[in-house]
Protein backbone atom coordinates (compact mmCIF):
# COMPACT_ATOMS: atom_id res chain seq x y z
CA UNK A 1 0.00 0.00 0.00
CA UNK A 2 3.00 2.33 0.87
CA UNK A 3 4.81 1.68 -2.34
CA UNK A 4 4.29 4.84 -4.11
CA UNK A 5 4.95 7.20 -0.61
CA UNK A 6 8.31 5.09 0.07
CA UNK A 7 9.16 5.35 -3.32
CA UNK A 8 8.59 9.82 -3.04
CA UNK A 9 10.63 9.74 0.07
CA UNK A 10 13.58 7.54 -0.68
CA UNK A 11 14.10 9.42 -3.95
CA UNK A 12 13.39 12.53 -1.86
CA UNK A 13 16.38 11.11 0.71
CA UNK A 14 19.12 10.19 -2.15
CA UNK A 15 19.51 13.86 -2.60
CA UNK A 16 20.76 14.37 1.19
CA UNK A 17 23.52 11.59 1.10
CA UNK A 18 27.20 13.19 1.41
CA UNK A 19 26.53 16.53 2.01
CA UNK A 20 28.56 17.58 4.84
CA UNK A 21 25.76 20.30 5.66
CA UNK A 22 22.50 21.32 5.50
CA UNK A 23 21.45 24.97 4.11
CA UNK A 24 18.21 26.21 5.19
CA UNK A 25 17.37 25.96 1.67
CA UNK A 26 18.28 22.25 1.09
CA UNK A 27 15.77 21.86 3.88
CA UNK A 28 12.96 23.56 2.48
CA UNK A 29 13.67 21.54 -0.54
CA UNK A 30 13.28 18.33 0.98
CA UNK A 31 10.16 19.12 2.97
CA UNK A 32 8.47 20.35 -0.15
CA UNK A 33 8.72 17.02 -1.56
CA UNK A 34 7.83 15.71 1.48
CA UNK A 35 4.49 17.11 1.52
CA UNK A 36 3.92 16.43 -1.88
CA UNK A 37 4.88 12.86 -1.27
CA UNK A 38 2.04 12.62 1.61
CA UNK A 39 -0.75 14.52 -0.32
CA UNK A 40 -0.28 11.98 -3.34
CA UNK A 41 -0.99 9.68 -0.84
CA UNK A 42 -3.98 11.11 0.13
CA UNK A 43 -2.97 11.93 3.78
CA UNK A 44 -5.14 14.41 5.46
CA UNK A 45 -3.81 18.47 4.96
CA UNK A 46 -4.09 19.47 8.74
CA UNK A 47 -2.05 16.44 9.40
CA UNK A 48 0.89 17.01 7.02
CA UNK A 49 1.08 20.88 7.60
CA UNK A 50 1.77 19.35 11.52
CA UNK A 51 3.93 16.72 10.15
CA UNK A 52 5.87 18.57 7.66
CA UNK A 53 6.09 21.52 10.31
CA UNK A 54 7.00 19.70 13.26
CA UNK A 55 10.09 18.15 10.78
CA UNK A 56 11.37 21.78 9.47
CA UNK A 57 11.69 22.70 13.41
CA UNK A 58 14.20 19.67 14.15
CA UNK A 59 15.96 20.08 10.79
CA UNK A 60 16.58 23.06 11.58
CA UNK A 61 17.91 23.15 15.02
CA UNK A 62 21.32 22.46 16.14
CA UNK A 63 19.70 18.12 16.59
CA UNK A 64 20.85 18.30 12.60
CA UNK A 65 23.36 21.24 12.32
CA UNK A 66 25.42 18.97 14.68
CA UNK A 67 25.25 16.05 13.63
CA UNK A 68 28.14 14.54 11.89
CA UNK A 69 26.04 12.98 9.27
CA UNK A 70 23.15 15.80 8.57
CA UNK A 71 21.55 13.79 5.75
CA UNK A 72 20.98 10.41 7.91
CA UNK A 73 19.62 12.53 10.76
CA UNK A 74 17.03 14.10 8.95
CA UNK A 75 15.70 10.45 7.87
CA UNK A 76 15.84 10.00 12.00
CA UNK A 77 13.81 12.78 11.99
CA UNK A 78 11.39 11.97 9.79
CA UNK A 79 11.08 8.26 10.75
CA UNK A 80 10.66 9.73 14.39
CA UNK A 81 7.34 11.80 13.08
CA UNK A 82 6.33 8.89 11.03
CA UNK A 83 6.09 6.79 14.40
CA UNK A 84 4.40 9.50 16.28
CA UNK A 85 1.61 10.08 13.40
CA UNK A 86 0.79 6.25 13.30
CA UNK A 87 0.22 6.56 16.86
CA UNK A 88 3.72 6.65 18.99
CA UNK A 89 3.53 2.95 20.91
CA UNK A 90 2.31 -0.07 19.82
CA UNK A 91 -1.29 -0.33 21.88
CA UNK A 92 -2.59 -4.15 22.91
CA UNK A 93 -5.57 -5.49 24.19
CA UNK A 94 -7.08 -4.90 27.49
CA UNK A 95 -8.36 -8.21 28.74
CA UNK A 96 -10.96 -8.17 31.32
CA UNK A 97 -9.96 -9.45 35.03
CA UNK A 98 -13.24 -11.20 35.07
CA UNK A 99 -13.79 -13.32 31.42
CA UNK A 100 -14.99 -13.14 29.18
CA UNK A 101 -13.74 -10.03 27.49
CA UNK A 102 -15.81 -8.30 25.15
CA UNK A 103 -14.93 -6.77 22.06
CA UNK A 104 -17.23 -4.94 19.71
CA UNK A 105 -16.53 -3.86 16.04
CA UNK A 106 -18.19 -0.85 14.97
CA UNK A 107 -17.52 0.52 11.46
CA UNK A 108 -19.41 1.29 7.76
CA UNK A 109 -20.84 -1.89 5.75
CA UNK A 110 -18.11 -3.06 2.94
CA UNK A 111 -15.07 -1.81 5.69
CA UNK A 112 -14.32 -5.47 6.33
CA UNK A 113 -16.05 -6.06 10.08
CA UNK A 114 -17.31 -9.55 8.95
CA UNK A 115 -13.94 -11.02 7.50
CA UNK A 116 -11.59 -8.84 10.28
CA UNK A 117 -13.56 -10.89 13.06
CA UNK A 118 -12.82 -14.00 12.04
CA UNK A 119 -9.14 -13.25 11.64
CA UNK A 120 -9.28 -11.68 15.16
CA UNK A 121 -10.70 -14.94 16.28
CA UNK A 122 -8.01 -17.02 14.35
CA UNK A 123 -4.85 -14.66 15.75
CA UNK A 124 -6.07 -15.29 19.33
CA UNK A 125 -6.65 -18.74 19.10
CA UNK A 126 -3.05 -18.55 18.54
CA UNK A 127 -2.39 -16.53 21.31
CA UNK A 128 -3.95 -19.48 23.51
CA UNK A 129 -7.57 -17.67 23.87
CA UNK A 130 -10.76 -19.69 23.23
CA UNK A 131 -12.78 -16.19 21.29
CA UNK A 132 -16.60 -16.87 20.09
CA UNK A 133 -17.93 -14.76 17.59
CA UNK A 134 -21.15 -13.30 18.09
CA UNK A 135 -23.55 -12.57 14.73
CA UNK A 136 -24.80 -9.36 15.78
CA UNK A 137 -25.50 -8.04 12.16
CA UNK A 138 -29.15 -9.19 11.49
CA UNK A 139 -29.86 -6.19 8.64
CA UNK A 140 -27.11 -6.82 5.80
CA UNK A 141 -28.42 -9.79 3.32
CA UNK A 142 -26.54 -13.16 4.70
CA UNK A 143 -24.41 -11.52 7.32
CA UNK A 144 -25.01 -14.38 9.50
CA UNK A 145 -24.67 -16.69 7.43
CA UNK A 146 -20.88 -15.27 6.26
CA UNK A 147 -20.13 -14.89 9.18
CA UNK A 148 -20.68 -18.71 10.35
CA UNK A 149 -18.22 -19.65 7.36
CA UNK A 150 -15.54 -16.95 8.25
CA UNK A 151 -15.96 -19.03 12.17
CA UNK A 152 -15.82 -22.22 10.36
CA UNK A 153 -12.55 -20.93 8.39
CA UNK A 154 -11.21 -19.32 11.66
CA UNK A 155 -11.94 -22.51 14.45
CA UNK A 156 -14.18 -20.55 16.24
CA UNK A 157 -17.51 -20.99 17.92
CA UNK A 158 -20.17 -18.41 16.08
CA UNK A 159 -23.44 -17.60 18.86
CA UNK A 160 -26.31 -16.92 16.19
CA UNK A 161 -29.46 -17.59 17.35
CA UNK A 162 -31.24 -15.33 15.11
CA UNK A 163 -31.27 -15.86 11.14
CA UNK A 164 -30.75 -12.40 10.25
CA UNK A 165 -31.99 -10.46 6.94
CA UNK A 166 -33.88 -8.10 8.96
CA UNK A 167 -35.13 -10.70 10.91
CA UNK A 168 -33.81 -10.61 15.14
CA UNK A 169 -33.19 -8.02 18.02
CA UNK A 170 -29.34 -7.31 17.75
CA UNK A 171 -28.86 -5.75 21.40
CA UNK A 172 -30.90 -9.10 22.67
CA UNK A 173 -28.47 -10.64 20.67
CA UNK A 174 -25.02 -9.07 22.15
CA UNK A 175 -26.45 -9.61 25.71
CA UNK A 176 -27.68 -12.88 25.82
CA UNK A 177 -23.84 -13.67 24.08
CA UNK A 178 -22.11 -13.10 27.04
CA UNK A 179 -24.02 -15.55 29.72
CA UNK A 180 -23.49 -18.22 26.52
CA UNK A 181 -19.59 -17.48 26.72
CA UNK A 182 -19.53 -17.65 30.40
CA UNK A 183 -21.09 -21.06 30.59
CA UNK A 184 -19.50 -22.28 27.69
CA UNK A 185 -15.69 -21.25 28.85
CA UNK A 186 -15.34 -18.43 26.16
CA UNK A 187 -12.68 -15.99 27.10
CA UNK A 188 -13.61 -13.40 24.60
CA UNK A 189 -16.84 -12.38 22.87
CA UNK A 190 -16.38 -10.40 19.85
CA UNK A 191 -19.75 -8.57 18.17
CA UNK A 192 -19.93 -8.22 14.81
CA UNK A 193 -22.14 -5.20 14.63
CA UNK A 194 -24.05 -3.88 11.29
CA UNK A 195 -22.99 -1.40 9.54
CA UNK A 196 -24.31 1.20 6.85
CA UNK A 197 -23.15 2.47 3.33
CA UNK A 198 -22.61 6.03 4.77
CA UNK A 199 -23.04 7.26 8.47
CA UNK A 200 -26.91 8.05 9.30
CA UNK A 201 -28.51 8.26 12.75
CA UNK A 202 -29.86 4.70 12.69
CA UNK A 203 -26.29 2.90 12.68
CA UNK A 204 -24.91 5.33 15.32
CA UNK A 205 -27.93 4.53 17.81
CA UNK A 206 -27.99 1.03 17.37
CA UNK A 207 -24.16 0.99 17.69
CA UNK A 208 -25.01 3.41 20.74
CA UNK A 209 -27.28 0.92 22.54
CA UNK A 210 -25.38 -2.29 21.83
CA UNK A 211 -22.58 -0.73 23.25
CA UNK A 212 -24.40 0.31 26.78
CA UNK A 213 -25.81 -2.92 26.60
CA UNK A 214 -22.80 -5.13 26.90
CA UNK A 215 -20.20 -2.72 28.11
CA UNK A 216 -17.46 -3.96 25.64
CA UNK A 217 -14.11 -3.95 27.00
CA UNK A 218 -12.41 -2.83 23.70
CA UNK A 219 -14.91 -1.11 20.87
CA UNK A 220 -12.61 -2.02 17.75
CA UNK A 221 -13.25 0.79 14.57
CA UNK A 222 -12.24 -1.30 11.24
CA UNK A 223 -11.99 1.28 8.56
CA UNK A 224 -10.83 0.68 4.78
CA UNK A 225 -7.25 1.64 4.34
CA UNK A 226 -8.11 2.25 1.15
CA UNK A 227 -10.68 5.31 1.02
CA UNK A 228 -7.96 7.82 1.92
CA UNK A 229 -9.40 11.44 3.10
CA UNK A 230 -12.61 10.11 3.92
CA UNK A 231 -11.43 7.85 6.37
CA UNK A 232 -11.04 10.82 8.78
CA UNK A 233 -14.68 11.93 8.53
CA UNK A 234 -15.79 8.29 9.12
CA UNK A 235 -13.60 8.17 12.00
CA UNK A 236 -14.58 11.65 13.60
CA UNK A 237 -18.39 10.75 13.38
CA UNK A 238 -17.95 7.09 14.97
CA UNK A 239 -15.68 8.68 17.88
CA UNK A 240 -18.23 11.07 18.44
CA UNK A 241 -21.28 8.64 18.21
CA UNK A 242 -19.90 5.56 19.92
CA UNK A 243 -16.63 6.48 21.46
CA UNK A 244 -14.00 3.60 20.13
CA UNK A 245 -10.93 2.59 21.93
CA UNK A 246 -8.92 1.42 18.58
CA UNK A 247 -8.46 1.60 15.03
CA UNK A 248 -8.09 -1.63 13.04
CA UNK A 249 -6.85 -0.68 9.11
CA UNK A 250 -8.58 -3.77 6.73
CA UNK A 251 -7.32 -4.25 3.23
CA UNK A 252 -3.85 -2.92 4.12
CA UNK A 253 -2.66 -4.70 1.19
CA UNK A 254 -4.26 -2.84 -0.94
CA UNK A 255 -2.63 -0.52 -3.79
CA UNK A 256 -4.02 2.11 -2.87
CA UNK A 257 -2.57 5.62 -1.77
CA UNK A 258 -2.76 4.54 2.05
CA UNK A 259 -3.45 7.97 3.44
CA UNK A 260 -6.28 6.67 6.21
CA UNK A 261 -3.66 4.87 8.00
CA UNK A 262 -1.36 7.95 8.30
CA UNK A 263 -4.44 10.36 9.15
CA UNK A 264 -6.76 8.04 11.65
CA UNK A 265 -5.03 7.99 14.42
CA UNK A 266 -3.44 11.51 14.52
CA UNK A 267 -6.51 13.12 14.12
CA UNK A 268 -8.60 11.11 16.33
CA UNK A 269 -6.20 10.61 18.90
CA UNK A 270 -6.81 7.19 18.83
CA UNK A 271 -4.68 4.12 18.27
CA UNK A 272 -3.86 1.63 15.02
CA UNK A 273 -4.00 -1.91 16.96
CA UNK A 274 -4.04 -4.39 14.18
CA UNK A 275 -4.05 -4.16 9.90
CA UNK A 276 -5.72 -6.72 7.49
CA UNK A 277 -2.97 -7.55 5.28
CA UNK A 278 -4.57 -10.50 2.94
CA UNK A 279 -7.56 -12.46 1.88
CA UNK A 280 -5.87 -15.70 4.12
CA UNK A 281 -7.09 -15.89 8.10
CA UNK A 282 -3.07 -15.39 8.92
CA UNK A 283 -3.05 -12.17 7.15
CA UNK A 284 -3.17 -10.39 10.34
CA UNK A 285 -1.17 -8.79 12.48
CA UNK A 286 -0.46 -6.42 15.70
CA UNK A 287 0.16 -2.86 14.24
CA UNK A 288 3.51 -1.41 15.26
CA UNK A 289 4.08 2.46 14.54
CA UNK A 290 7.98 2.11 14.43
CA UNK A 291 7.75 -0.81 12.77
CA UNK A 292 5.17 0.26 10.18
CA UNK A 293 7.51 3.59 9.65
CA UNK A 294 10.56 1.16 9.04
CA UNK A 295 8.69 -0.42 5.96
CA UNK A 296 8.02 3.07 4.55
CA UNK A 297 11.51 4.35 4.78
CA UNK A 298 12.26 1.58 2.95
CA UNK A 299 14.59 0.25 5.94
CA UNK A 300 12.55 -3.29 6.29
CA UNK A 301 10.76 -5.04 9.31
CA UNK A 302 13.61 -7.78 10.68
CA UNK A 303 11.54 -8.03 14.15
CA UNK A 304 8.20 -9.03 12.53
CA UNK A 305 10.59 -11.55 10.27
CA UNK A 306 12.31 -12.94 13.64
CA UNK A 307 8.99 -12.97 15.61
CA UNK A 308 6.90 -15.01 12.17
CA UNK A 309 10.16 -17.20 12.15
CA UNK A 310 10.11 -18.42 15.82
CA UNK A 311 6.11 -18.69 15.84
CA UNK A 312 6.60 -21.28 12.76
CA UNK A 313 10.03 -23.33 12.78
CA UNK A 314 10.73 -26.41 15.75
CA UNK A 315 12.82 -24.54 18.19
CA UNK A 316 14.02 -28.67 18.13
CA UNK A 317 14.22 -29.23 14.47
CA UNK A 318 16.48 -25.36 14.47
CA UNK A 319 18.59 -26.59 17.80
CA UNK A 320 19.49 -29.90 15.90
CA UNK A 321 20.43 -28.19 12.58
CA UNK A 322 22.53 -25.67 14.77
CA UNK A 323 24.34 -28.74 16.43
CA UNK A 324 24.80 -30.52 13.42
CA UNK A 325 26.63 -27.71 11.25
CA UNK A 326 28.43 -26.45 14.23
CA UNK A 327 30.16 -29.82 14.31
CA UNK A 328 31.28 -29.22 10.51
CA UNK A 329 28.94 -31.24 9.01
CA UNK A 330 26.47 -30.00 5.63
CA UNK A 331 23.20 -29.42 5.86
CA UNK A 332 21.55 -31.91 3.32
CA UNK A 333 18.04 -31.58 1.37
CA UNK A 334 16.42 -33.36 3.90
CA UNK A 335 17.23 -30.14 6.71
CA UNK A 336 16.36 -28.09 3.57
CA UNK A 337 13.05 -29.72 3.27
CA UNK A 338 12.34 -29.08 6.43
CA UNK A 339 13.39 -25.09 6.47
CA UNK A 340 10.90 -25.13 3.24
CA UNK A 341 8.25 -26.55 5.33
CA UNK A 342 8.72 -23.69 7.77
CA UNK A 343 9.06 -20.85 5.49
CA UNK A 344 5.87 -21.93 3.67
CA UNK A 345 3.99 -21.78 7.49
CA UNK A 346 5.28 -17.98 7.57
CA UNK A 347 2.96 -17.41 4.53
CA UNK A 348 3.87 -15.38 1.64
CA UNK A 349 7.03 -15.26 0.31
CA UNK A 350 6.52 -11.94 -0.89
CA UNK A 351 5.44 -10.23 2.04
CA UNK A 352 8.80 -11.91 3.67
CA UNK A 353 10.79 -10.62 1.59
CA UNK A 354 9.63 -7.49 1.36
CA UNK A 355 10.33 -7.11 5.15
CA UNK A 356 14.24 -7.15 4.53
CA UNK A 357 15.80 -3.91 4.20
CA UNK A 358 16.81 -2.24 0.99
CA UNK A 359 14.02 -4.80 -0.64
CA UNK A 360 12.38 -1.40 -2.31
CA UNK A 361 14.79 -1.47 -5.24
CA UNK A 362 13.46 -4.91 -6.03
CA UNK A 363 9.78 -4.30 -6.20
CA UNK A 364 9.55 -5.63 -9.67
CA UNK A 365 11.49 -8.70 -9.36
CA UNK A 366 9.11 -9.87 -6.26
CA UNK A 367 6.06 -8.67 -8.05
CA UNK A 368 6.83 -11.06 -11.13
CA UNK A 369 7.87 -13.78 -8.78
CA UNK A 370 5.69 -16.88 -8.75
CA UNK A 371 5.02 -18.12 -4.93
CA UNK A 372 4.45 -21.71 -6.76
CA UNK A 373 7.79 -22.04 -7.15
CA UNK A 374 8.42 -23.08 -3.79
CA UNK A 375 5.86 -25.97 -4.32
CA UNK A 376 7.69 -27.26 -7.33
CA UNK A 377 11.11 -27.23 -5.26
CA UNK A 378 9.63 -29.03 -2.75
CA UNK A 379 8.17 -31.45 -5.60
CA UNK A 380 11.49 -31.83 -7.08
CA UNK A 381 13.25 -32.82 -3.35
CA UNK A 382 10.44 -35.46 -2.64
CA UNK A 383 11.37 -37.14 -5.82
CA UNK A 384 14.75 -37.84 -4.66
CA UNK A 385 15.52 -40.96 -2.71
CA UNK A 386 16.43 -40.63 1.12
CA UNK A 387 19.89 -41.46 0.07
CA UNK A 388 19.88 -38.52 -2.71
CA UNK A 389 18.38 -36.22 -0.12
CA UNK A 390 21.24 -36.85 2.68
CA UNK A 391 24.57 -37.28 -0.41
CA UNK A 392 23.49 -34.95 -3.12
CA UNK A 393 26.94 -35.27 -4.04
CA UNK A 394 25.93 -38.94 -6.37
CA UNK A 395 23.25 -36.90 -8.23
CA UNK A 396 24.78 -37.47 -11.70
CA UNK A 397 22.88 -37.22 -15.07
CA UNK A 398 20.37 -40.21 -15.08
CA UNK A 399 19.69 -39.41 -11.62
CA UNK A 400 18.55 -36.06 -12.21
CA UNK A 401 16.41 -36.79 -15.72
CA UNK A 402 14.71 -39.57 -12.90
CA UNK A 403 13.92 -36.68 -10.34
CA UNK A 404 12.73 -34.59 -13.36
CA UNK A 405 10.68 -36.82 -14.44
CA UNK A 406 9.30 -37.55 -10.70
CA UNK A 407 8.86 -34.10 -10.43
CA UNK A 408 7.08 -33.27 -13.74
CA UNK A 409 9.61 -31.20 -14.38
CA UNK A 410 13.00 -30.40 -16.61
CA UNK A 411 16.56 -31.44 -15.73
CA UNK A 412 17.58 -27.77 -16.20
CA UNK A 413 15.24 -26.97 -12.56
CA UNK A 414 16.68 -29.84 -11.09
CA UNK A 415 20.44 -28.28 -11.96
CA UNK A 416 19.25 -25.12 -11.37
CA UNK A 417 18.06 -25.96 -7.98
CA UNK A 418 21.63 -28.04 -6.82
CA UNK A 419 23.14 -24.93 -7.81
CA UNK A 420 21.25 -22.84 -5.35
CA UNK A 421 21.73 -25.43 -3.09
CA UNK A 422 25.26 -25.24 -3.12
CA UNK A 423 25.07 -21.45 -2.44
CA UNK A 424 23.04 -21.90 0.56
CA UNK A 425 25.17 -24.86 1.85
CA UNK A 426 28.48 -21.88 2.01
CA UNK A 427 25.70 -19.25 2.97
CA UNK A 428 25.28 -21.60 5.78
CA UNK A 429 29.17 -22.21 6.34
CA UNK A 430 30.09 -18.58 6.87
CA UNK A 431 26.78 -17.62 8.81
CA UNK A 432 27.55 -20.44 11.07
CA UNK A 433 31.16 -18.59 11.74
CA UNK A 434 29.63 -15.60 12.11
CA UNK A 435 26.42 -16.24 14.02
CA UNK A 436 23.55 -16.51 12.32
CA UNK A 437 20.46 -15.58 12.65
CA UNK A 438 18.27 -18.17 14.59
CA UNK A 439 15.47 -19.64 13.53
CA UNK A 440 15.78 -18.82 10.37
CA UNK A 441 16.37 -21.23 7.08
CA UNK A 442 20.03 -21.62 5.75
CA UNK A 443 21.52 -20.02 9.46
CA UNK A 444 20.77 -16.37 8.48
CA UNK A 445 21.07 -13.76 5.98
CA UNK A 446 18.30 -13.41 3.03
CA UNK A 447 16.64 -16.62 2.79
CA UNK A 448 17.34 -19.06 0.24
CA UNK A 449 14.33 -19.04 -2.19
CA UNK A 450 14.19 -20.23 -5.10
CA UNK A 451 13.14 -18.34 -8.46
CA UNK A 452 15.00 -14.86 -6.71
CA UNK A 453 18.06 -15.66 -8.31
CA UNK A 454 18.57 -12.44 -10.00
CA UNK A 455 18.40 -10.83 -6.96
CA UNK A 456 21.59 -9.89 -5.11
CA UNK A 457 21.54 -11.58 -1.65
CA UNK A 458 19.60 -14.60 -2.55
CA UNK A 459 20.97 -17.74 -3.29
CA UNK A 460 21.46 -18.83 -6.35
CA UNK A 461 22.51 -14.70 -7.11
CA UNK A 462 25.24 -15.37 -9.23
CA UNK A 463 28.00 -13.26 -8.27
CA UNK A 464 30.86 -12.00 -10.86
CA UNK A 465 34.00 -13.03 -10.39
CA UNK A 466 37.05 -11.01 -11.00
CA UNK A 467 38.53 -10.57 -14.37
CA UNK A 468 41.96 -11.92 -14.27
CA UNK A 469 44.05 -14.38 -15.78
CA UNK A 470 42.57 -17.67 -16.93
CA UNK A 471 44.32 -20.84 -17.34
CA UNK A 472 45.17 -21.55 -20.59
CA UNK A 473 44.17 -18.64 -22.16
CA UNK A 474 47.08 -16.43 -23.65
CA UNK A 475 47.23 -13.33 -21.91
CA UNK A 476 44.15 -14.16 -19.56
CA UNK A 477 41.83 -12.99 -22.10
CA UNK A 478 38.65 -14.58 -22.53
CA UNK A 479 37.42 -16.58 -25.92
CA UNK A 480 34.31 -14.77 -25.87
CA UNK A 481 34.50 -11.19 -27.85
CA UNK A 482 31.51 -9.57 -25.43
CA UNK A 483 33.26 -11.12 -22.11
CA UNK A 484 36.79 -9.62 -23.80
CA UNK A 485 34.83 -6.07 -23.62
CA UNK A 486 33.19 -6.80 -20.51
CA UNK A 487 36.50 -7.61 -19.00
CA UNK A 488 38.08 -4.85 -20.38
CA UNK A 489 35.75 -2.14 -19.98
CA UNK A 490 35.73 -3.52 -16.08
CA UNK A 491 39.48 -3.40 -16.12
CA UNK A 492 39.22 0.45 -17.26
CA UNK A 493 37.03 1.41 -14.45
CA UNK A 494 39.25 -0.12 -11.79
CA UNK A 495 42.25 2.10 -12.98
CA UNK A 496 39.97 5.00 -13.00
CA UNK A 497 39.01 4.47 -9.85
CA UNK A 498 34.98 3.94 -10.49
CA UNK A 499 33.22 1.82 -7.70
CA UNK A 500 29.58 1.33 -8.13
CA UNK A 501 27.43 1.35 -4.76
CA UNK A 502 26.85 -1.10 -2.98
CA UNK A 503 23.61 -2.33 -2.79
CA UNK A 504 21.42 -1.57 0.10
CA UNK A 505 18.75 0.98 0.44
CA UNK A 506 18.64 4.65 -0.55
CA UNK A 507 20.15 5.74 2.75
CA UNK A 508 23.56 4.31 2.37
CA UNK A 509 24.44 0.50 1.36
CA UNK A 510 25.88 -2.14 3.71
CA UNK A 511 28.91 -3.84 1.64
CA UNK A 512 29.23 -6.92 3.63
CA UNK A 513 32.26 -8.61 1.67
CA UNK A 514 31.98 -12.10 0.26
CA UNK A 515 31.07 -15.45 2.38
CA UNK A 516 33.66 -16.01 3.34
CA UNK A 517 34.64 -12.78 5.04
CA UNK A 518 31.18 -12.40 6.39
CA UNK A 519 31.57 -9.98 9.73
CA UNK A 520 28.92 -9.24 11.95
CA UNK A 521 30.78 -5.92 13.36
CA UNK A 522 29.58 -4.45 9.47
CA UNK A 523 26.29 -4.86 9.78
CA UNK A 524 24.24 -1.76 10.65
CA UNK A 525 23.63 -0.15 13.93
CA UNK A 526 20.38 -2.15 15.13
CA UNK A 527 21.41 -5.65 14.31
CA UNK A 528 23.22 -6.24 17.52
CA UNK A 529 20.33 -8.78 18.95
CA UNK A 530 19.91 -10.83 15.70
CA UNK A 531 23.58 -11.12 14.54
CA UNK A 532 25.99 -12.08 17.65
CA UNK A 533 28.99 -9.13 16.96
CA UNK A 534 26.73 -6.56 15.04
CA UNK A 535 25.96 -3.33 16.43
CA UNK A 536 23.54 -2.49 19.18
Amino acid sequence: MFNSLSDRLTATFKNLRGKGRLSEADVDATIREIRRALLDADVALPVVRAFTGRIRERALSEEVSGALNPGQQVVKIVNDELVGILGGQTRRLNFAKRPPTVIMLAGLQGAGKTTLAGKLAHWLKSEGHRPMLVAADLQRPNAVNQLQIVGERAGAVVFAPEPGNGVGDPIEVATDSIEVAKSKLHDVVIVDTAGRLGIDEELMQQAADIRSAVNPDEVLFVIDAMIGQDAVKTAEAFLDGVDFTGVVLSKLDGDSRGGAALSVAEVTGKPIMFASTGESMKDFEQFHPDRMADRILDMGDIMTLIEQAEKNFDEKETEKLKKKVESGEDFDLNDFLTQMAGLKKMGSMKKMLGMMPGMGQYKEQLANFDEREVDRVEAIVRSMTPQERSNPKILNGSRRARIAKGAGTTVTAVNQLMERFTQAQKMMRSMTRGGGMPGMPGGGGMPQMPGMGGMPGAAGGKKKKPAGKKKGRKGGQSGNPAKRAQEAQALADKKAGKTQDPVGSAFGGVDLGKDEEFDPANLPKGFGGIFPGGKK
